[in-house]
């Protein structure tokens, strides 16, 4: 595991999402949620290995709940969104909705820096937005205001 003259590499974690693979960005953004979790007091759990349909365990007292972390995208309509399901296409396997197996996505977006605690069953079984800005129409029935989703569960 190197130690002085070793060869052990550490992956160096940065805030820009760049060109990066994706296994990379998504540990970055879990990385932002752990810090923002624990800094604001909150008992966090890591789960062991990966093979878990969640990411993180909030322990709130009664209750455990399972975090699926996302990384989203600020885009140019004011909106930001997440993929709400996992992809196994490149193994043929198609994609998964977490419904029922997480509670909550928590959604960091490096394009506006900020973390979104979303119920995964508010959103859609493939992908998800939130309303950043108002929309060029006004329209306010169906919307999810990201500000609605910024309180810790």
């Amino acid at each position: 595991m190197g130690g002085a003259g070793g060869t052990a590499k550490c992956r160096r974690l940065s805030l820009s999402m760049g060109q990066a693979n994706p296994k990379a960005v998504g540990e970055r953004s879990e990385a932002m949620v752990f810090a923002y979790l624990v800094q604001h007091g909150e008992l966090v759990a890591i789960p062991f290995g990966d093979n878990q349909r969640y990411d993180l365990l909030l322990d709130k007292g009664e209750r455990i709940l399972r975090i699926q972390v996302k990384t989203g995208r600020l885009l140019a309509d004011g909106t930001v969104t997440f993929p709400a399901c996992s992809s196994q296409n490149h193994r043929g396997r198609g994609t998964r909705n977490y419904r029922g197996e997480c509670d909550y996505f928590a959604v960091f977006c490096p394009g506006n820096r900020k973390i979104y605690f979303v119920p995964v069953e508010a959103c859609g079984t493939s992908a998800a937005k939130l309303r950043v800005t108002p929309s060029r129409n006004n329209q306010r029935r169906r919307v999810r205001y990201a500000a609605d989703y910024e309180a810790i569960p």
